[in-house]
C-alpha cells in the first residue's frame, strides 16, 4: 500500500544545530485569539529529523503526520507553518521552547512524568507501542531472544529505555543518534535486530520487505505536542481542537491508511 501523503507545505529551514541553545531576540507577537508567537503570522515548530512518518523531507519540504497535525491548528488560526530541525534532546528537555526558538515541540515524542515537569502537553494524539524489528526470516521474535546479540535503539527514546531496562544482560546496545541510521542499522546487518516506535518501523517495513516487524511489546504510550511551561492554555486548546477535528481523522488515514481507533 502506498502511505505517501500531500506534502503538508512547510518550508525546511537550514539545519542550525550550533545555534540550539542558543535564545532569540525577543521577537514573540499575540494572535487575535490570545495565542501568544515566536513569529508574527506563524506557528513555529521544532522537530528532530527525520522520522518517517511522522516527520521527513520530501522534495525539499518537511512532510509527514505531524507536521499535518499542526497544520489544522494553524490554518484554523489563520498562522503559516514553519519547522526547524533542532536537537532531539533540546526538545524532550524543553529547552528549544524555553529559549524562544519555537512554539510548539513535536516529533512522535511519548508523554512522560519527566517531561510534563519542564512542558506542557497537549490531549495524546497518538498511541504508540514498542517494536521489535529484524531482517526477514532471522528468528528473532522476542527480547529474550536477544541474549548474545545486539539491538540498535536511536538515542533518547523511551525504546532505548525500554531495551535497557528488559534485554538480557548479555545484549549489545547500539545507540544511534536519528532513527534512519538505527533502521539502516538493522537493514545492512550491522544489528541483530532494533526496537523503536511501533509507528515508525511499521511504515519503514512497509518500504522494506526485507526486514520485518516480529513482536509488539504494549508500553501505554502516547504522543503529544509540547508547549513552554505555563501560560499557553490558549495555544494548547487551538491544538487540542485541531486533534479533535474531522480533518484529525483524514490526515491519519492518508498517512497510515486507515481510520483511527478509538
Amino acid at each position: 500500500m502506498n502511505l505517501r501523503a500531500l506534502a503538508s507545505g512547510i518550508s525546511v529551514l537550514a539545519l542550525a544545530l550550533a545555534a540550539a541553545g542558543c535564545a532569540k531576540d525577543d521577537t514573540t507577537t499575540t494572535t487575535e485569539s490570545g495565542i501568544s508567537l515566536v513569529k508574527d503570522g506563524t506557528l513555529t515548530i521544532c522537530t528532530h529529523l527525520p522520522y518517517e512518518p511522522f516527520e521527513f523531507t520530501e522534495g525539499g519540504e518537511v512532510v509527514g503526520f505531524d507536521p499535518d497535525v499542526l497544520k489544522i491548528a494553524a490554518d484554523n488560526e489563520g498562522l503559516e507553518t514553519e519547522v526547524l530541525d533542532v536537537a532531539w534532546e533540546t526538545i524532550t528537555t524543553g529547552e528549544a521552547l524555553n529559549t524562544g526558538q519555537c512554539d510548539v515541540g513535536a516529533g512522535a515524542m511519548t508523554i512522560t512524568d519527566e517531561r510534563e515537569a519542564v512542558m506542557d502537553f497537549t490531549d495524546p494524539y497518538f498511541e504508540a507501542t514498542q517494536a521489535l524489528m529484524t531482517k526477514t526470516g532471522s528468528g528473532i521474535a522476542s527480547l529474550e531472544d536477544l541474549a548474545g546479540k545486539t539491538v540498535a535503539v536511536q538515542d533518547g527514546t523511551t525504546g532505548a529505555d525500554y531495551v535497557r531496562e528488559n534485554a538480557p544482560e548479555d545484549t549489545e546496545i547500539i545507540s544511534f543518534e536519528d532513527s534512519s541510521l538505527m533502521q539502516q542499522a538493522v537493514k545492512t546487518g550491522k544489528a541483530d535486530a532494533g526496537v523503536n516506535d511501533n509507528g515508525l518501523l511499521n511504515y519503514f517495513v512497509s518500504q522494506n520487505p526485507d526486514v520485518e516487524v516480529t513482536t509488539e511489546f504494549k508500553t501505554g504510550e502516547s504522543y503529544g505536542f509540547s508547549v513552554k511551561k505555563g501560560g499557553n492554555d490558549d495555544l494548547l486548546a487551538a491544538i487540542n481542537d485541531g486533534i479533535a477535528s474531522a480533518d484529525y481523522d483524514k490526515v491519519y488515514e492518508e498517512w497510515f491508511g486507515t481510520a483511527p481507533t478509538e
